[in-house]
């Protein structure tokens, strides 16, 4: 698999996972302003339970709207070449963990196609970190071959596309 084939793996599983949370936000929305409909006419100017409904939709929009944009924000890093630094946009290996550096969205997982010894292969754990994480400044400016040291551990950039 080539550096391009392995980077447009790597965000589209996290792509798939900011899809998945977009998806059960609007549930979460849609279900919450359900509710509020369901509970009746409004009689009290200050009725809490509406208002909690309210405020849990409104919770649940801004999740969901936080989510189409890591998605759009995602859509636009797989346009971009591989890197050949860390820098914005890159997917970064180092001897201890594997990060995108791109939108603040965690850990997710991204599988790999193809087999090993005729079993499929596992399931590999990414970070996707934002440009304001320690470890990204910490980065920041690396080569294959260079070395960090984060939180007391010594970390070698091995790969970055």
């Amino acid at each position: 698999m080539d550096r391009v084939e392995k980077r447009n793996q790597v965000i589209a599983a996290c792509i798939a996972q900011q899809e998945h949370i977009a998806a059960v936000a609007k549930q979460e929305m849609d279900s919450a302003q359900q509710q509020s409909n369901d509970y009746g006419a409004n009689v009290d100017r200050y009725d809490s339970y509406r208002t909690k409904m309210m405020r849990s939709r409104d919770m649940y929009a801004k999740q969901y709207s936080n989510a189409l944009a890591g998605i759009r924000y995602l859509e636009d890093l797989q346009k971009q070449p591989p890197h050949d630094a860390v820098e914005h946009g890159a997917c970064v290996v180092t001897d201890k963990q594997k990060f995108l550096l791109s939108i603040g969205a965690g850990k997710f997982m991204v599988t790999s196609t193809g087999c090993v010894a005729g079993a499929p292969r596992p399931a590999e754990v990414w970070f996707a970190i934002s440009a304001q994480t320690p470890i990204y400044l910490a980065l920041k400016g690396k080569k294959v071959g260079d070395s960090i040291v984060f939180n007391g551990q010594e970390q070698t950039v091995k790969e970055i596309f």
